[in-house]
């Protein structure tokens, strides 16, 4: 049985992690507040932003956690097609839940159906992301604990979408952000734990790339997605503030005729 190590980096890609879950579940938030109160392709443009936030910051967090991960006994390489796919797969189930809340009129049964899909789509990425996990020997999961990492998956999703559509204020969606950041956070760990690995001691090459290979530039990348579209949105007008700036400057028009 080769000894798991869930941090071979201390704390920087624990708390690594967590800062990227919460940033995109804060950029998520703020997106969907901006989609509630726009119509037609507004509305579409910001939930399609949403989604990506979202899906990208949960993605972000797994494979930024990931880089701490190591097997006594064995590298680790990972299979990028299928690595690229647990990405693929947490945009588009991302995308279908907050796409359901902002266009049900049923919000109360799109949040619950939202929460469900939403919550399993992210368990699916955190899955396919570990069967992308190449090392000598062969993973094996702990059935409860899985369990558990897809239940609260599910329970964070749902509460993530419920956030979206009753939480406004800046202070709130922070608030809500660090409490969802947990939970992703959470679902990730509990899987991890999950995990145990009967090591087969080989010299030959695994196939696939390391983690500062691929992994790393990627989680680069799309982290710097994260933090440049947060800053993009910060400074973006509100609706309000829109209307605010319509509504002064028509009494401007009208002395001027």
């Amino acid at each position: 049985m080769g000894h798991l190590d869930h941090a071979t980096f201390g704390w920087l890609t624990p708390a690594l992690s967590y800062v990227m879950a919460c940033t995109g579940a804060a950029l998520g938030l703020r997106c969907t507040v901006r989609a509630l109160g726009a119509t037609g392709r507004s509305r579409r443009n910001w939930l399609v932003t949403a989604a990506s936030a979202i899906g990208t910051g949960i993605w972000t967090m797994h494979f930024v956690a990931m880089l701490g991960f190591g097997v006594n006994g064995t590298d680790i390489r990972y299979d990028v097609p299928l690595t690229l796919l647990s990405l693929v797969v947490a945009m588009l189930v991302v995308c279908g839940g907050v796409f359901a809340v902002g266009h049900s009129r049923d919000r109360t049964r799109a949040l619950l159906l939202g929460g469900l899909t939403t919550g399993l789509g992210v368990a699916s990425m955190h899955y396919l992301g570990m069967a992308a996990v190449r090392l000598h020997g062969q993973v094996r999961y702990d059935p409860p604990l899985v369990a558990l990492s897809v239940l609260i998956a599910v329970v964070a999703a749902t509460a993530a979408l419920w956030a979206a559509l009753n939480i406004k204020s800046p202070l709130a969606v922070t608030g809500a952000s660090l409490i969802m950041g947990a939970a992703v956070s959470s679902m990730h760990y509990t899987g991890m734990f999950a995990v145990s690995v009967h090591v087969t001691p080989s010299g030959g090459s695994l196939p696939g790339a390391t983690a500062m290979q691929f992994i790393f530039p990627l989680a680069v990348g799309l982290g710097s997605y994260l933090f440049l579209t947060s800053a993009f949105v910060a400074l973006s007008p509100t609706t309000g503030e829109r209307e605010a700036s319509a509504s002064a400057q028509r009494p401007v028009e009208s002395s001027a005729h």
